[in-house]
This record gives C-alpha cells, structure tokens and sequence, in this order.
C-alpha cells in the first residue's frame, strides 16, 4: 500500500535495476541527440526500471509492444480518432515501492508501477497523469500521452498505487486505497521532474497536471495540495468526493435501485441526472453503476453489507459489474461518521492554486455534472478561486468517448475538446491568454466532431 518507510532514500535508489530492454527491430538513431544520456536515468525513489530507447513513443509506435497496453485503454477514445505518431525517444518503466500486488503488467505483479516518456526534441514542460477508474499506467497513451508528446512535453503516468475492481483491498484502514492515489501522484511528479533534468540538463520550465476521471479527481487533489509542483491542470470530468457529499455514494445507490427496480427515473433526475441521458442508462447499468457502487462503499464503508457479493468483488465478470441489492438502499447520509471521517480524508475543498480548466459533459451517466463538476465549480468559487479556474460544458458528451461509436447521432467524444482545452491552458499560463469564460461546448450540426473542437466560438 504505502511507500517503504524502512528503506532510506539513498539505498531506495541503488536497489532500481537500470535495465534497458532492446529496442523493436528497424530502431535505428533519429539524430546524435537521439536517446541521448540514456544510460544516465535513475528514476528517484524507483525500486525496479527498465529504459528502452524507441523510434516512436506514440500508441501508433508502440502497439505489439510491451510498452503500451490496447486492452487498458478500451472504450476510453473513439474508434476514429486521429493519433499523431513519430516521436522518438526514451521511455521508462517501472515501480516504487509498495507492498500490495494488484497489477500484473509486464508480469510484475507489482503496485506502484509508472510509466516516463522522454521524448528527443523537448519543449521544456512535463505533463503528469494518474490512471483513470480501477485502470493502469498506460490507460491515457492514446488520449493525452500521444497529442503532448507530439507537442514536444515529457509525459509521465502511475496507476496510482492500487488498481482492478479489488482496489479498495489496499490499506489497512477506509479510505487508505484512495487516499494513496494522491500520494503516488505526487511521488512520480516529483521522481519525473528529476528524471527530466537528468534527461536534458534541467528540470522543466513548465509542469503540467490533467487526467480523466479519477484522473480528473487527482488533477484536482493536486493543484489543491501542491501547487508548487504544478503550473496549471486540465480535469476531464473529474470524481467529486466531499465529506457530507455529494459524492458517488450519494448519487449511484439510486442508479443501482433502477437497476433492481426500485427506482423511478424522477428518482434519477434528483440526484442528478441528467435528462436526455436515458439511452445511456441500460449500458450503464450492465456496465457501470452497480460495480462502482459496492467497490467505492467497501471502500470507505466497509462494514455495510458484509454479507454482499460486494464484500468482493467478484471472480467472474458477472459478478463483477453485478449489482448489490443493500445498494440500492444505501444511505450515505445516515452512516456511521467513521464513514464520513473517511471520505473527508480524501476530499476536495476547491482551493485550487494554479489555473484550472474543468471538462465535462452534460449527458454523463456515471458522474452526472450536476452532482460533480458544477458542484465542484461552486466550491472553487467559495474559495475564492474563481479567477483561475475555467469550466466548459461539452452538449453532447459522456463519460467515455468510446459510446460515440454506438450512438454517433447522439453523442460527441470529449477527447477534441480536451485538447483545444490543453493548448488554451498552456497559452493561459505561458502567454497570459486567459481562456473564454464558462460555457457549454454546443454540438456542432456538421464537420468533424471525432477530431475538431474550438473554445473559441
């Protein structure tokens, strides 16, 4: 779960094998500077690496490899996408340490594991992102990795210390599996500046925190907590988790009554949400909402149901996504404050300290906006940090671009409005552009929405 607190950092650093794995038939030298000081990278605090020097640090580049992973990126980008390729340059794996053993990528069976991307011709900057859901290090290569390699940044990911529908299993107390999230991302930014200076003489110029998700809760977390380390952040729909809610906890038990037939739609509409989202929720429901309940419940509130399947998660998928029927009368309102105790140990406050654009889209069925994100806008504002923060609703979009696929009349993937949104956030911090005021991201009637979206209108 936690970092090794009996190993002093110094041995922490002889113990991370400097292995490099050969590079794919056909890798040849782009330039004198390609790979350069490759022998030199020592990732901070790493207790295993392993560096590979690549003719392409893009998904285009790196799927048939061990060094990007198709499987957990599914569903997240849209099948037509189009993926910039081309990079070349050093990448970096490995593991901090850790005691728990939930991801097997690379036959590890190791927690803690990252990835670092180091591309040849840099700009100076270094983007951070922790995995989102329960998926892994690779999760985001092709919706943020591939577009700001090819913008020229350094790009470094964790799957945030624990990951798999067995997540919550990490820790000894509620609470202790999320709340390390915060704590891997924190310790990669950190292990990443020093592996970038090493790379290229200095540390960035400019540091970068974004993320989808859950990776949109720690883009949050971050610039709350460490706004030294960080110069701005974009958060793609973003978890809400406050003590006295809402929260998931708050708003999914109803989704789960539907599921079970206990629930009217009105039902949903109270808790947010959002009408014209109902051809979404027959998916959601297989999919989504009863697996998200009971793992996120038996994490902060493990004592609920113990008798549930949810109590584990499950060995098959089916009963892995199946439902719990004490879900569905969950009341997080009504639980023990040791619950509540632990939901505030990782929640938000909205004192972000560096600028912030916020993403979501209005017909998101696992996280509706109205119970995350203008929620979270609101306590941004309370804090008065409403200057450095931006929030753009995208009409159209949902949860995970993947859907569009299956519904192209009806849906818009987010991943084009993500983008426009980084580069704006960039200008914003290094030119002093401040990006266009709040505002919905209306679906255009025609063109291109897989790979065109403008802030601007």
């Amino acid at each position: 779960m936690r970092p090794s607190r009996g190993v002093p950092f110094a041995a922490t650093a002889l113990l991370a094998a400097a292995l490099t794995w050969p590079a794919p038939a056909g890798a040849s030298p782009a330039g004198e500077d390609h790979c350069g000081r490759q022998d030199r990278l020592r990732v901070p605090g790493a207790r295993f690496q392993r560096t590979a020097c690549l003719p392409d640090l893009t998904t285009t580049g790196l799927v048939g490899t061990p060094y990007t992973d198709p499987a957990d990126q599914a569903g997240l980008t849209a099948a037509g996408t189009r993926l910039p390729s081309g990079v070349p340059g050093v990448q970096i794996d490995g593991y901090f340490p850790d005691s728990s053993r939930f991801n097997a990528t690379h036959g590890w069976k190791h927690d803690a594991q990252f990835v670092i991307r180091l591309p040849d011709r840099w700009n100076g900057g270094l983007v951070v992102t922790g995995a989102p859901g329960t998926r892994r290090q690779y999760a985001t290569d092709r919706a943020i990795s591939d577009q700001v390699l090819a913008r020229g940044f350094a790009y470094a990911a964790t799957d945030k210390g624990n990951n798999g529908s067995d997540f919550y299993r990490d820790g000894a107390r509620p609470g202790d599996a999320v709340a390390e999230w915060n704590t891997r991302t924190t310790q990669l930014t950190r292990a990443a500046r020093r592996a970038v200076a090493q790379r290229y003489g200095h540390l960035p110029r400019r540091t970068y925190m974004t993320g989808i998700s859950n990776g949109g809760y720690l883009t949050r977390w971050q610039l709350e907590h460490h706004p030294e380390l960080y110069d701005g952040g974009v958060d793609w729909e973003g978890a809400l988790w406050t003590a006295d809610g809402p929260n998931l906890l708050t708003s999914l038990p109803t989704a789960v009554a539907r599921a079970t037939g206990a629930a009217r739609d009105e039902d949903l509409y109270a808790v947010g949400f959002a009408r014209g989202s109902e051809f979404l929720w027959p998916y959601h429901e297989r999919a989504y909402w009863g697996v998200t309940q009971k793992i996120y419940r038996a994490e902060f509130d493990p004592s609920y149901a113990p008798d549930c399947p949810g109590a584990s998660a499950g060995s098959t998928p089916d009963q892995i996504l199946a439902p719990c029927a004490e879900d569905a009368v969950y009341d997080y309102a009504s639980r023990p404050a040791s619950v509540h105790r632990a939901v505030a140990r990782v929640a938000l406050t909205g004192r972000i300290g560096r600028p912030l654009i916020t993403l979501h889209g209005d017909l998101d069925a696992l996280l509706p906006k109205a119970a995350d994100s203008d929620v979270y806008a609101g306590m941004v504002d309370a804090a008065g940090r409403g200057a450095l923060h931006r929030y753009y609703t995208v009409a159209g979009g949902t949860h995970v671009d993947g859907l569009y696929d299956s519904h192209p009349d009806r849906l818009r993937p987010i991943l084009p409005c993500y983008r426009s949104a980084f580069d704006a956030l960039v200008s914003w911090v290094e030119e002093g552009v401040r990006p266009p005021a709040d505002r919905t991201l209306t679906r255009p009637a025609d063109g291109d929405v897989v790979d065109s979206c403008a802030l601007l209108p």
